[in-house]
C-alpha cells in the first residue's frame, strides 16, 4: 500500500468508522431567535451523528463495505439500526442499558449561509469504552476512521487509544475529523495533538485547523498540521479544500457551487466521500474533489445524511 501522504492509497477491504450515533432535531428558522417568545421554525427529527454520517456518505459514495461501531440507548436503537442498514452501512451498535441515545438540536438560520448552531446532549454516544472494542473488529478492514467527538469523554478517549494501537499493529491507516471547535477549546490543543499521535490523515474544518495551530490563515495552518500528521485535508466550505503534506500545501481544490439549505453534516459528507475515493485508489487531491461534491450535495439537503437509496433525492 502507498502511504496516504504520498499519492494513491487504494486498498481492498472494509471501512470501519467508530463514532457517534445521535438523533438530530433540526429547527430551520429565518433571522435571529426571538428571546422570551416564539420563533417560527420548520422542525424535523432525523438520524445523525458525525460518525454515523461519515459512514453513510462513504457507502453512498461507493465504498464497497462500511461498518459503524457506536453506542446508543434502548430508546432509539432499533430505529438507528434500520436507518444505517438502509444506507448501506453495517451497524455494530452497542446498546446502553442506562443512557438514552444522544440528541443534538440543530438551529439552522435559513439565511444565505444556512449556518447552524448545535445544542448537544451526547447521551450514550460518549459512553463507548475500551470494553466495546475488540481487535477482531479490524478483521477485513482496510481503513479505520475515528470521529473526533470520541476525544471528549474519558471512556471514549481510552477506546481511541486502544483502537489506534490495534490499527498500528495491523498496519491499518487511521483518519480523524476533529469534530468541534467548542469541544476542542475545552479539551485543549496540546492534549488533542498528543491524543492523535500516530494518525495518518486529519480532516479538520477551517476553524479547527486554525485553532489547532494558532494561525489565522488556513493554508498556513494546514501546512503546519501536516508536520504532525502525514496528510491533512482542510475543509473550507464555499472555499473548497486544501491538501497538505510534509509541511506544504500541495493542492487547493475548488468547491462545487450550490445553494445551501442546511449545512448540518456537510463536513461529514466531505469526509465520507473523501475516504471512499481514497480507498478506491484516488489521489488525495482527487479524493478531496469528491469530498467537495458530496459537501455540495449535503448542504442542499436538510439533515446530515445522503439521499435514501430508493429516493435518489
Amino acid at each position: 500500500m502507498n502511504e496516504p501522504g504520498n499519492g494513491v492509497v487504494g486498498r481492498d477491504g472494509a471501512l470501519l468508522v467508530v463514532g457517534d450515533v445521535v438523533t438530530d432535531v433540526i429547527a430551520r428558522h429565518r433571522g435571529p431567535l426571538a428571546s422570551g417568545t416564539d420563533t417560527a421554525a420548520a422542525i424535523r427529527t432525523v438520524p445523525g451523528g458525525a460518525g454515523a454520517n461519515v459512514a453513510c456518505w462513504a457507502a453512498h459514495w461507493g465504498a464497497r463495505e462500511v461498518r459503524l461501531l457506536g453506542r446508543v440507548g434502548t430508546d432509539a436503537a432499533a430505529w438507528h439500526e434500520r436507518e444505517l442498514t438502509a444506507s448501506g452501512v453495517e451497524p455494530l451498535l452497542v446498546v446502553d442499558p442506562q443512557a438514552p441515545t444522544g440528541t443534538v438540536i440543530c438551529l439552522v438560520d435559513t439565511g444565505a449561509d444556512a449556518e447552524r448552531t448545535f445544542l448537544t446532549d451526547s447521551g450514550a454516544a460518549l459512553r463507548l469504552d475500551p470494553g466495546d472494542w475488540s481487535d477482531a473488529l479490524l478483521d477485513g478492514v482496510a481503513w479505520l476512521h475515528l470521529s473526533g467527538y470520541l476525544l471528549f469523554s474519558e471512556p471514549t478517549r481510552a477506546l481511541v487509544a486502544r483502537a489506534l494501537a490495534s490499527a498500528r499493529a495491523r498496519g491499518v491507516p487511521v483518519s480523524m475529523d476533529p469534530a468541534s471547535v467548542g469541544f476542542l477549546v475545552e479539551l485543549g490543543v496540546n492534549r488533542f495533538l498528543a491524543l492523535v499521535e500516530g494518525l495518518d490523515v486529519l480532516l479538520p474544518s477551517r476553524d479547527e485547523a486554525c485553532l489547532l495551530t494558532g494561525l489565522p490563515d488556513t493554508a498556513d495552518a494546514a501546512a503546519k498540521l501536516s508536520r504532525h500528521v502525514p496528510l491533512v485535508v482542510a475543509k473550507q466550505g464555499a472555499d473548497g479544500a486544501l491538501v497538505a503534506r510534509s509541511g506544504t500545501v500541495r493542492a487547493h481544490v475548488p468547491a462545487v457551487p450550490t445553494a445551501p439549505r442546511d449545512t448540518t453534516g456537510a463536513g461529514d459528507a466531505f469526509s465520507g466521500a473523501f475516504l471512499a475515493a481514497l480507498l478506491a485508489g484516488a489521489r488525495p487531491q482527487d479524493a478531496a474533489l469528491e469530498g467537495c461534491r458530496a459537501g455540495a450535495l449535503a448542504v442542499a439537503r436538510v439533515g446530515g445524511r445522503p439521499p435514501a437509496p430508493e429516493s435518489g433525492q
